[in-house]
Order: C-alpha cells, then sequence, then structure tokens
C-alpha cells in the first residue's frame, strides 16, 4: 500500500527525491505560495505525512481532521505553528529541523548588525537615488563595534554561535537563558549570565533569540525599550511576536533607541502601520536561514524524519517523544 507525503510549498529537490527514492508518493502545493487554511484542510486529507512550512497554522481542527496522518514535519527549527499537544494526543509524530541553520541564521544577526549600525540600506538607497555628491565629513553616522557590550536574549544554538562571532570586535558579552549556564560562552569568551533588566541596560546591541512561548510574547516591549540605551540597538532573528512592533515603532521614531534589524515579525509577512516608513530600522523577509546549503540540508533532514517515522522508526528530531512510547 502506497504511503502519502504532502509538501506545502516548494523546497530544495534533494529533499523530494529521498522521499520519492523511498518509494513513498509526493504531492507538492501546486502554487507559488503559502496555501490558504482551507487549502492546507485538503491537502492533508488522506495523507500520512505533511511537510510544512513555519507559514502553515496547524490547529488542533485541522490536526483531528487528517484522518491517516503520522507525521508532521516542520521545515524549521521552531514548532509554535503546530498545536502540538493536539498532534501528541493523536498519536501524531512531530519533527523540526534543529542545529542544521544555526550558521546562517546567526550570520544574518550580525549581517542585520551591520546593516542598521552602518547604516548600509540608507547609503545604497541614497548612492542609487542619485544624491551621493561625493565624501562629506558628517554623512551617514553610524556606531562603532569594537569594545561595545553585545547582549544575547536566549543562548540556545544561535544565540550561542552569534555571540562566539563577536570575538573579532573584542566584544563584552551578557546573556540570557532559560537553562543552565552557557559554559561554551563563559570559557571562551567570559560572558556574563544577567537577568534581561540589566542586559537591555548596559548592552550596545541586543540580539534576540528567544524562542515563542506565552512567556516570550512582547517580551520586549515599551518599558524594556525604555531600559535601553539611546544609542542602542535591537536585532531580531528569532520570532516576531517576542518584541512588541508597536512599541518598538514609537522608540524608532522618537529615536528612543538607535535602530533596529528584523528578519521576523509580530504578524508575518504583515508590517504593523509605519515600521516601512523608519530609515533607522532594516527589514528583511525572514532570510535566516536562506543559504542553498542550510535549506538543502533542511529538506533532507525533514524528509528523513518522514521516512523514519512512516517505517516505524524513531524520527532523528522529534519535538513530542512521548508520542513514541
Amino acid at each position: 500500500m502506497s504511503l502519502n507525503v504532502s509538501i506545502t510549498r516548494q523546497i530544495p529537490e534533494e529533499g523530494i527525491t529521498l522521499l520519492k527514492n523511498s518509494c513513498l508518493t509526493v504531492e507538492m502545493n501546486p502554487y507559488d505560495r503559502s496555501l490558504t487554511y482551507d487549502e492546507l484542510l485538503q491537502q492533508v486529507e488522506g495523507r500520512d505525512a505533511i511537510l510544512t512550512m513555519l507559514s502553515d497554522r496547524l490547529d488542533a481542527r485541522l490536526i483531528n481532521d487528517a484522518k491517516n496522518l503520522k507525521v508532521i514535519a516542520n521545515y524549521a527549527v521552531g514548532y509554535d505553528n503546530i498545536d502540538v499537544k493536539a498532534a501528541t494526543a493523536k498519536g501524531i509524530v512531530v519533527t523540526n529541523t534543529p542545529g542544521v541553520l544555526t550558521d546562517s541564521t546567526a550570520d544574518m544577526a550580525w549581517a542585520l548588525l551591520f546593516s542598521v549600525t552602518r547604516r548600509i540600506v540608507e547609503g545604497d538607497k541614497l548612492t542609487r537615488a542619485g544624491k551621493f555628491t561625493g565624501w562629506a565629513p558628517m554623512m551617514l553616522l553610524g556606531g562603532d563595534l569594537i569594545g561595545k557590550t553585545l547582549g544575547i536574549v536566549g543562548a540556545g544554538r544561535i544565540g550561542t554561535a552569534m555571540a562566539m562571532r563577536s570575538r573579532g570586535w573584542e566584544m563584552r558579552v551578557l546573556y540570557t537563558t532559560r537553562s543552565s549556564r552557557n559554559a561554551i560562552l563563559e570559557e571562551n569568551l567570559h560572558a556574563k549570565r544577567v537577568d534581561l533588566e540589566t542586559l537591555l541596560k548596559e548592552s550596545d546591541f541586543i540580539s534576540i533569540h528567544a524562542p515563542l512561548s506565552e512567556k516570550t510574547r512582547h517580551l520586549i516591549g515599551a518599558k524594556e525599550l525604555s531600559l535601553m540605551k539611546r544609542t542602542a540597538y535591537l536585532i531580531n532573528t528569532g520570532r516576531g511576536a517576542v518584541i512588541d512592533e508597536v512599541a518598538l515603532i514609537s522608540a524608532l521614531r522618537n529615536k528612543r533607541i538607535a535602530g533596529a534589524g528584523l528578519d521576523v515579525y509580530e504578524e508575518e509577512p504583515k508590517l504593523k502601520p509605519g515600521l516601512a516608513e523608519l530609515d533607522n530600522v532594516v527589514l528583511a523577509p525572514h532570510l535566516g536561514s536562506a543559504t542553498v546549503e542550510t535549506r538543502t540540508k533542511m529538506s533532507l533532514m525533514a524528509a528523513e524524519n518522514i521516512i523514519a517515522v512512516l517505517n516505524g522508526q524513531k524520527p532523528p528530531n522529534c519535538v513530542n517523544p512521548e508520542v513514541l512510547t
């Protein structure tokens, strides 16, 4: 009997080929866009596995309607788009793709930091518009990195990788974490674990890497932004809703902080009104893992998770292991 896999968006061919070579029937989203919720309901009907994107909302209704579903393989590290509790109750395995996108996302955080701090996007716009008339001593002054303080909010894999890249700029590193102390950062960078308030007050650059949960939703709001230095920059490659976007817009507009670099948004892909009009924020379209190598590895990892489950084996990356017992 043939087992059917649904893929909700075009992914690198390597993952698709691996699924097909495992004698699985693969059905692709025929559109060059995310599926609507109703289309997603149809896509999972009768399927044994579904390879989903972070933009796909798999709530309890959809999960309960998917009669044959055995595994949901999320093409991302985070899985806040999936009702894992509902999946577990139905015996459906949920998997993700951790680790593989650590370096590319850490690099993206630095790309945003450089771009907003040195006002590269503003300079690009000015040059393209033919307004660059020659070097000027006060044109687009930004900030230095050497010897400054970097604050890491959420020192997991990506936060750690981002902080480790600060060695070239001899930065002081502060960090927060939900778990135990980060030995890698403390041993290599003499980093210091502090509470969020201290980190916000003392950091020149703050990079968000915390996962989204009820505890972290709007973790950075008006109060927290008011604690930051007026010369500080805020970077977010984690989850958009960790920051109160309305409060951030106000802080940027009123120059309460120097700038921000965002790769994720509170109501992605929508932006809160006013954000796109600000010059002191760099906006990227969720490019954290967007390298050929990383996205290819993600496609293979998601495929391997699906194949393992459908073969009655433990998948390499299971976020609800209790369902396996």
